[in-house]
């Protein structure tokens, strides 16, 4: 979003079946790290500041992946209880998709892919640091 403002993005993929252990995860934090340096100028312009959320995934949770996280001085969101249904973060977004897709009814997929698209451009920076930060509240409530 806009010049150095907030990106929702899923960065760390996997294939199919494929595990990935704490080495892998810390290689792949390093291509995202390089990643953000070499394509997002303003990443540099913040010192390399960016709030991260990953889950607690034990290859999430070790030492090794810890210590690399605070050398990039990244802040670590907290990771809340396990929900069965969703991911501490889909609360926000989930709510509000669920209102405005109340009623609707869509003839393809593509018609829900175009949806979906417009939807996701429609929200400004600001919605999305709304759910980050009522994200916030929340682990603070738990902790």
């Amino acid at each position: 979003m806009g010049s150095g403002g907030c990106y929702l993005l899923r960065a760390i993929k996997s294939s199919p079946g494929e595990t990935v252990n704490a080495y892998r995860y810390h290689q792949q934090l390093i291509k995202l790290h390089r990643a953000l340096r070499e394509k997002r100028p303003h990443y540099r312009k913040r010192h390399d500041k960016l709030i991260f959320f990953h889950d607690n995934a034990s290859s999430h949770t070790l030492t090794m992946i810890q210590n690399y996280l605070e050398t990039l001085n990244w802040e670590v969101l907290p990771y809340l209880a396990y929900s069965p249904d969703l991911a501490p973060s889909d609360y926000h977004l989930f709510s509000s998709m669920g209102y405005a897709l109340a009623e609707r009814h869509f003839d393809s997929y593509e018609d829900v892919r175009k949806w979906l698209d417009e939807w996701f451009v429609s929200k400004d920076e600001e919605f999305f640091w709304r759910g980050i930060h009522k994200l916030l509240e929340r682990g603070k409530m738990y902790s």
